[in-house]
């Protein structure tokens, strides 16, 4: 089998095409930043496989001719509705998250606890992101959460039926097309992983330690005014 016949010629330009869209700051970005600041990569890496995977779903949808978001816009609005509710719900969970571990710092003013005393049991480790001492989501509600958080962005849809349709053309073999779906999804993963780690390394989280509060409560507002925008769009078109 010849590199031809895996790799399209038009391949160039839609890795180049989907590589510039993944250096654009979205909804999945702010989620991964959320998570990893204070989780690091154990508490992110499933959420970043949740998001290739529904990427992949879109683009087993975009190679098999499934069109319909562009022939019913009602669908299409749906969609983005159920997406805006779904990011508000995210950003509002980790803007909890960051009063709460704002809040729990103490003040100057308060003295200092015995460090011989004994430590009571904390009555918020939940396991999600509702208090700033929270543990990471276990990996299958972080694969849920990364996997929503794509699905629910009609976008993503309309981006990857633009790249197979527009870019790769009608011609595109089946192989060419399978070649293409598979480096984008892999790519997708590496990337938004290798952002986590990065987030996680030492001197990263030594960096940001005193700042986690801030950076959770900020990504949390990126994602509320995110959906807001969302819900509120057909008003300004």
């Amino acid at each position: 089998m010849s590199v031809s016949t895996l790799i399209p010629a038009a391949f160039p330009a839609l890795a180049l095409a989907h590589f510039l869209a993944l250096l654009s700051p979205g909804p999945d970005f702010f989620l991964i930043i959320g998570h990893a600041v204070r989780h690091r990569l154990r508490g992110s890496l499933f959420i970043c496989l949740g998001i290739a995977l529904g990427n992949a779903l879109y683009i087993c949808l975009a190679v098999s001719g499934w069109s319909v978001m562009r022939q019913m816009p009602a669908l299409y609005r749906l969609l983005e509705l159920a997406g805006a509710a779904y990011l508000a719900w995210l950003g509002f969970l980790l803007l909890r998250a960051s009063r709460e571990a704002a809040n729990s710092k103490p003040s100057p003013d308060q003295p200092t606890p015995d460090q011989h005393a004994p430590s009571q049991p904390s009555h918020n480790q939940t396991g999600s992101l509702a208090t700033g001492h929270a543990s990471p989501l276990s990996p299958g509600r972080q694969l849920l959460t990364g996997l929503g958080s794509a699905l629910l962005n009609p976008k993503n849809a309309v981006f990857y039926l633009t790249l197979m349709t527009v870019i790769l053309g009608p011609t595109a073999t089946l192989p060419q097309q399978a070649f293409a779906g598979v480096w984008m999804t892999l790519l997708v993963f590496a990337w938004d992983a290798a952002l986590a780690a990065a987030i996680s390394l030492p001197g990263a989280q030594r960096a940001l330690e005193k700042r986690i509060p801030l950076i959770e409560g900020l990504a949390g507002l990126t994602l509320a005014s995110i959906a807001l925008w969302l819900a509120l769009r057909p008003l300004f078109y």
